[in-house]
């Protein structure tokens, strides 16, 4: 009878980006559906390359965005990406990059994984190691696709629950054109700087929902552009053949943003105009305006389709676009995973540690500074003691002086004197 030979199965091997790379990634890239969808660039979309749309501009970019990773700046991010290997080819990767400026919230932009690799559970160990190589993340968030349904399983598998549902509109040329006849009504449309900051954070944190706002965890540095940052911006324009129109509107008398538009426009009309919108709940009236607004700008330009998103906590927007008749693109499903179930996951683990061995640097080397109020508690302790060992001290000498008053006493009594003492008190 032969011996049964056990084969070595492959490990997963899971490490980052290389150039050699980016071939495979082209080939897992064709035939998945984000392959096929038309939208790019929109407002929970922050990275503004992805593997799949991008893959000439990676190839060439692909060594001035390694050398910018180097330094601290604000695209320093811009190309995280790992990739999942077995027996030297590669059968899955991942793109995952920050939401904002503190770097508490990140986004997973892309998952590929090659269909034979997808029994090894690949997707599940690319995501698992972003979790714990990246331990700054507080939370993640992700868009999947609603039709999308094993994508969604392994999120859901993974720790991601659903936090809003998204749209994505689009608006076509002649359309457009009908929006830009009537003339916007927005006198206090003023011009967005860094000044304007605390502005936008108050209507960005007003327009979402508590939940939704805290996944994001966006601050008022979010909202302002560096030099450093602002010169890149400038040749991404340039590079791209666009160009980008920010505003919002001010009311004067609560002194407060209530409207803000960002549009991106194309100059050679190769790709759609992009824009981003953010109204305050209690001045709806002003998506007519602002839609305006943004295809007048866009009649300057090559007669090109305007995509912008809308979420199911803005019925408002939605009911405009349905009015205007835009066309819905896609519909995807926003979902979020807390650190919090990183910690449950590790909870097991921690619990057959002994951290009395794990914790040893943390004890205190020596006696801790007593504080103001522990020095007066330990003089009034100090106090109490020796008074009391001062009464103790008087007492003890008050008895032994009167000992020695009572046996200098007895000394003077005669003999017959205690004898008869003693006789008495036998009779009693």
């Amino acid at each position: 009878m032969k011996p049964l030979i056990h084969q070595k199965q492959s490990q997963v091997v899971i490490r980052p980006l290389e150039y050699q790379d980016l071939k495979a990634i082209e080939k897992l890239c064709q035939g998945t559906p984000e392959a096929q969808n038309g939208h790019q660039e929109l407002t929970f979309n922050l990275s503004p390359i992805h593997f799949n749309q991008n893959l000439p501009a990676i190839h060439r970019w692909y060594w001035p965005i390694k050398f910018l990773s180097l330094f601290p700046n604000p695209y320093k991010d811009l190309l995280t990406s790992y990739v999942a290997e077995v027996d030297g080819q590669v059968k899955g990767a991942i793109q995952v990059s920050p939401s904002n400026r503190t770097r508490s919230s990140w986004q997973v932009e892309r998952i590929f994984i090659q269909e034979a690799g997808n029994t090894r559970g690949i997707g599940s160990q690319l995501l698992r190691y972003c979790f714990e190589k990246i331990w700054e993340a507080r939370t993640w968030l992700l868009q999947v696709n609603v039709n999308d349904k094993s994508t969604m399983a392994l999120y859901r598998q993974n720790g991601f629950q659903p936090l809003a549902q998204i749209t994505y509109w689009t608006i076509t040329p002649q359309q457009l054109q009908d929006l830009a006849l009537s003339q916007p009504n927005l006198p206090n449309l003023l011009p967005v700087s860094n000044a304007d900051a605390q502005l936008l954070y108050q209507l960005d944190t007003v327009s979402m929902p508590p939940l939704v706002r805290q996944v994001f965890d966006r601050h008022i540095q979010d909202f302002q552009t560096s030099f450093f940052s602002g010169l890149i911006e400038e040749v991404r324009q340039w590079l791209n053949h666009t160009e980008l129109v920010s505003g919002y509107v001010f009311e004067p008398q609560r002194k407060a943003a209530i409207g803000y538009f960002q549009v991106k426009l194309c100059r050679n009309g190769t790709q759609p105009h992009i824009a981003e919108l953010t109204v305050h709940p209690a001045y709806t009236w002003l998506y007519p305006e602002l839609l305006s607004q943004m295809a007048t700008l866009a009649q300057d330009f090559p007669n090109q389709s305007l995509q912008l998103i809308s979420a199911d906590y803005q019925p408002e927007r939605e009911a405009y676009l349905e009015q205007i008749k835009a066309k819905q693109i896609e519909h995807t499903l926003l979902m979020s995973r807390s650190v919090w179930h990183k910690i449950r996951e590790s909870k097991s683990v921690i619990s057959e540690l002994q951290l009395s061995q794990v914790l040893q640097s943390l004890q205190p080397a020596r006696k801790p500074v007593p504080s103001r109020s522990s020095l007066l508690k330990m003089m009034r302790n100090k106090k109490y003691i020796r008074t009391n060992s001062q009464k103790n001290t008087n007492n003890s000498h008050y008895w032994e002086g009167k000992n020695e008053t009572l046996n200098s006493v007895s000394e003077f009594i005669p003999p017959h004197s205690k004898s008869a003492k003693n006789n008495d008190d036998q009779k009693i």
